[in-house]
């Protein structure tokens, strides 16, 4: 049965492949040939990858990230089709699930909705349920840099405490929504705001994320 991480997988390729080398993102500053190479190198260079997370490594990652964005793009759209290579730890399709079905779902969007003409993209029950279980693990690293309290909530009232704090704001909106908009992507999740004016601006402005 193909997972979620798979799904999305391909679905990335896809819109990577029809946007073209040179179409914007939502992830700033990067195109899609650049966004392209970030996926690769994740997922494919281990000694490099770390620079995401770690200042130290991160010459180390922009060296080879430089390297991947002179490829082909053709070559890069064929490398995320194809997945990890089979010593990756990726390849594990519990890891490949974990890690990556919240990673691609993101950069589908960040491709899709950079675009003029994008349209909201309805999700089945069965994953927007994964991504809420995946956020509800994730929401208080992705809202730690949050500036007032912030409350996740689901629109059958579900919800998730992201950061603990006052003033209070709660965003409310489907899984997907909630999770674009705890990764950083504020300015294009479909959610509603509730809280104080204040608040409410400094939150949208905050860089939200891992």
């Amino acid at each position: 049965m193909s997972t979620h991480a798979k799904r999305e997988r391909l679905l990335l390729a896809d819109l990577l492949e029809a946007a073209g080398p040179e179409a914007p993102t939502l992830c700033e500053g990067w195109t899609c040939r650049e966004l392209a190479a970030h996926v690769v190198v994740r997922e494919r260079r281990p000694d490099a990858a770390g620079g995401l997370l770690l200042g130290v490594l991160k010459e180390r990652l922009d060296k080879v990230m430089a390297e991947y964005t002179a490829k082909p793009y053709e070559e890069l759209i064929q490398l995320i089709r194809t997945g990890p290579p089979k010593l990756s730890v990726y390849a594990l399709k519990q890891i490949d699930e974990a890690a990556n079905a919240v990673e691609f779902y993101v950069h589908a969007e960040d491709v899709r909705r950079a675009q003029p003409d994008w349209s909201p993209r309805e999700l089945d029950t069965v994953f927007s349920d994964a991504l809420w279980s995946r956020l509800e693990k994730l929401a208080r690293i992705t809202g730690r840099r949050s500036p007032v309290g912030l409350v996740l909530r689901r629109p059958d009232g579900r919800t998730a405490v992201a950061r603990k704090g006052v003033p209070v704001v709660t965003v409310t909106g489907e899984p997907g929504e909630l999770t674009l908009f705890c990764f950083g992507r504020q300015a294009a999740a479909r959610i509603e705001l509730d809280g104080e004016k204040q608040a409410i601006a400094e939150l949208t402005s905050a860089k939200l994320g891992i």
